[in-house]
């Protein structure tokens, strides 16, 4: 319990002081310039070739390439990892503890967000390759190794942030993607249907044996059912609250303005309780800068890089500015805070976090609400889980090989159910974000150290697209693989 304190204490506000958020908000701007705010002067193209393309077979089909999943299929198990408590309990509790104002942190950290997730699954596609079992492989290990070895004096250097990265993306597998989400489930079950919390987490362990042990495949044609479906709903949900408080979304959005830049904001506990909160939750539930979901995107069959960057940056967009905004308006035009003073009301200062935003349901839809968010967040953390399952196996394979993947699969099952009976629900909470963050580190410095190269397949892509450059694409690192896909053109 001693390390266990550590991490979720002392740790985690290193990690998360200003070291973590100048490093994480830094690359993030440092990308959006050097791509001169691709997010923005290509606003409409990356939005037509992502949500507009999805009635395209080339996207939305199952391909039959072996060893790959569809572009909607890789965004989809993308978005089951990053669609979960952290847009429904993580929104509330950052509110809770930082203030209306924790949601600009958000809306700024995914802005930038947008970027390094593009970076990154640029960077995962062109560094990914076969694995024995002709399944593709990607994700941040892999470009810090083979792209550091291409530059002079880095190979060693690589070689140490990679092991460190997947070491750390192991654990985090186990909170971000197992504690955090069993635990919120559990406790929204026990709240809304009074089911006993081992019962909820013996029932995940089950099913999620049955998906998990499937490979890539199973979970991704799980997640592309289930994240529409629950994305939509939750939506719809969440503007039938706004519909009936219109009058309150001018004192809403004022409230979020006012308290990003007050005393308590800018100078409350070690950094500065909204951003701190802000930064914390918009990346628990974006995890752009994580590196995480390359892992899942490198398995598209996209061929272009930049094609599944976009998707990246999509997956942000949706994730942040759509989803959690939704959460906030929820929470902030309730009557659970007060908008005058940022505070909880009395009447909730003392309930548990990931409970809020249940409360704000049943305060507008009586005991109907509580159920909804109840299924909600199950059906959101479930799919977090089974997302967050993968990362873990193929950090773990690339640590140990894929004889050993068994291993993890069973004990990231186990783990479920001891998640969901924990009653202390800070804890899974801020170790998750100290896996989160102790992830970020590796990853990072790999974007920024191979920048120039995004910046090159980002140009060469570019001049192609809207120019009408008749040069060769930039498809992959290795000669065979971008042969390969030269000839598939």
């Amino acid at each position: 319990m001693k390390i266990l304190d550590f991490i979720a204490g002392d740790l985690n506000d290193f990690i998360w002081g200003w070291f973590g958020i100048a490093i994480l908000l830094g690359t993030g701007v440092f990308m959006s310039v050097l791509t001169k705010f691709f997010q923005v002067t290509h606003f409409g193209h990356w939005m037509k070739r992502t949500i507009g393309s999805l009635f395209h077979k080339g996207v939305s089909a199952h391909t039959r390439e072996k060893g790959s999943i569809s572009q909607f299929q890789a965004l989809c198990t993308a978005l089951a990892a990053t669609v979960g408590t952290g847009n429904i309990a993580g929104v509330a509790g950052a509110i809770a503890v930082g203030g209306p104002g924790a949601v600009f942190w958000m809306w700024l950290s995914a802005f930038f967000g947008m970027m390094t997730n593009y970076s990154e699954n640029v960077l995962g596609i062109f560094f990914r390759r076969r694995d024995k079992s002709g399944e593709w492989a990607g994700g941040a290990m892999y470009y810090l190794q083979d792209g550091f070895a291409a530059k002079k004096g880095l190979k060693a250097l690589g070689r140490v942030l990679a092991v460190l990265f997947a070491c750390f993306a192991v654990l985090a597998s186990f909170g971000i993607g197992n504690l955090a989400q069993a635990n919120t489930i559990s406790g929204n079950m026990y709240a809304a249907f009074s089911i006993p919390r081992w019962v909820t987490g013996l029932v995940l362990m089950v099913i999620a044996a049955l998906v998990v042990l499937g490979g890539i495949q199973r979970i991704a044609s799980v997640t592309e059912k289930i994240v529409p479906f629950m994305s939509v709903i939750y939506i719809i949900g969440a503007l039938a609250i706004l519909f009936t408080h219109l009058h309150l979304l001018g004192d809403i959005f004022a409230s979020i303005f006012r308290f990003a830049f007050s005393p308590r904001a800018i100078a409350g506990g070690a950094v500065g309780t909204a951003i701190k909160m802000g930064f914390k939750r918009g990346i628990f539930s974006n995890e752009a800068g994580l590196g995480s979901s390359v892992m899942v995107h490198s398995t598209s069959n996209a061929k272009e890089p930049v094609q599944q960057g976009l998707w990246g940056i999509f997956e942000v967009f949706f994730d942040t500015i759509i989803i959690c905004t939704m959460t906030a308006i929820v929470v902030l035009s309730s009557g659970v805070v007060d908008l005058s003073t940022g505070t909880l009301m009395a009447a909730f200062a003392d309930m548990d976090k990931n409970t809020l935003v249940a409360q704000a349901f049943t305060n507008c839809f009586g005991s109907f609400g509580g159920m909804f968010v109840a299924l909600a967040v199950l059906f959101f953390a479930f799919s977090t889980i089974l997302g967050w399952s993968y990362y873990g196996t193929r950090s773990w394979i690339y640590l140990f090989g894929e004889r050993s993947a068994l291993i993890y699969k069973v004990v990231f099952i186990g783990i479920i159910f001891v998640s969901s009976v924990l009653t202390n629900v800070d804890l899974p909470w801020n170790i998750s974000d100290t896996f989160n963050g102790l992830m970020m580190v590796p990853n990072l410095i790999g974007v920024l150290v191979l920048s120039p190269l995004v910046v090159k397949i980002t140009g060469n892509y570019v001049r192609r697209t809207f120019h009408g450059s008749q040069e060769a694409p930039l498809y992959s690192a290795f000669p065979d693989i971008q042969a390969a896909q030269e000839k598939a053109e």
